[in-house]
């Protein structure tokens, strides 16, 4: 019964800031861009995935970096 009034009342804001959203947003087209490079050059789809994702994670540390 103690869980029943857990509600935070005038906390509905978003999710994530705008920065964020922009940082994740650039990640994920840098991540697709080198996932279709990658198939383009003749990989399989699971390398050029791999690679996809292997981009992907550097490319949110640099846009977290470079945009303030």
């Amino acid at each position: 019964m103690a869980q029943a009034n857990r509600r935070r009342t005038g906390r509905d804001g978003p999710l994530l800031t705008q920065r964020a959203a922009i940082v994740f947003l650039l990640a994920a087209l840098v991540g697709i861009g080198a996932t279709v490079l990658s198939a383009l050059a003749g990989n399989t789809w699971p390398v050029a995935v791999s690679v996809g994702g292997g981009v992907t994670a550097p490319a949110v540390l640099f846009f977290h970096q470079i945009i303030d």
